[in-house]
């Protein structure tokens, strides 16, 4: 199992104390582990955060941790970090293990992240989201490159684009071999391949899983939840549904900015429609 044990570490970071003007999400303004990914450039996935903890202090005592962001090497100098304190921590209601969903949670900082070049928002879906597999969809985090072998030197942030594997295709990868009992629940997504070879692997758990939609900003799908093994033949990725959270978030966070998840979104689709009833008239009217 790729999760970690302390009780909200392997969830989601969503910042919600931000310093500076409002910011476009899902916007990377640098254009240019993981298993079979590469490192990505510097600046690539702006809302990539690392949480460490001190191991002297409680695990569930989130005075112990410290947040990073503009982080790129993990065992490096990075320009552009900076380091925060964890007020409170949320967890939806009767959460209690990975495998039976829920797995998100909300950090509320104790200091204000400013926004640069560096550091921005990724973009959260609308609840009715829909992500499929022929979407650009990539995993970032400073996991194991392979099954207990942590990424080595200075550790810049991985990357590795996967697809999208919707439900009942990821429940049936599980139930070839199983090595245990599997259920792909409805807060849940899987993403990666058949053959394995790419994945998420342990030390990526609450990483995101962020997909591509028509108009180039990048959503986040899914949270680095949980896997047997890594980048194994039929055991892809399982990640943390966002989209069924959107509710659980609104409630907790204010002004968050919700995008579809459709690589043709609703926006794209009223447009063909306008103009496909405007051809028709012209051709009412010419004829």
């Amino acid at each position: 199992m790729r999760h970690i044990s302390s009780f909200w570490t392997a969830f989601v970071i969503l910042l919600g104390t931000w310093e500076g003007e409002a910011q476009e999400c899902g916007r990377p303004p640098m254009l240019n582990r993981i298993v079979g990914g590469v490192a990505a450039a510097e600046g690539a996935w702006p809302w990539q955060v690392d949480i460490q903890t001190c191991q002297s202090t409680a695990p569930n005592d989130v005075s112990s941790y410290i947040l990073y962001a503009g982080r790129h090497q993990l065992n490096g100098w990075n320009q552009d970090e900076t380091s925060h304190r964890i007020r409170q921590v949320i967890v939806p209601l009767g959460y209690t293990d990975p495998q039976l969903g829920q797995d998100i949670a909300l950090v509320e900082l104790a200091t204000p992240i400013a926004w640069s070049e560096r550091v921005q928002p990724v973009c959260l879906p609308y609840g009715s989201a829909q992500f499929n597999s022929d979407m650009k969809c990539m995993i970032t985090g400073w996991g194991d490159i392979r099954e207990g072998v942590a990424l080595q030197g200075v550790g810049p942030l991985q990357e590795v684009q996967v697809p999208i594997i919707d439900s009942k295709t990821c429940q049936d990868m599980f139930l070839i071999n199983p090595k245990e009992n599997v259920d792909i629940r409805s807060d849940m997504i899987c993403a990666g391949f058949q053959e394995g070879r790419k994945d998420s692997c342990q030390g990526d758990s609450g990483g995101p899983l962020v997909c591509q939609v028509s108009d180039g900003s990048w959503v986040q799908a899914g949270i680095v939840s949980f896997g047997l093994g890594c980048a194994e033949a039929n055991r892809p990725g399982v990640y943390a549904r966002v989209s069924s959270f959107t509710g659980f978030i609104q409630n907790h966070v204010g002004g968050v900015q919700l995008k579809s998840g459709s690589k043709n979104n609703w926006c794209d689709r009223l447009l063909v429609l306008i103009q496909t009833l405007v051809l028709l008239i012209v051709v009412q009217l010419l004829r």
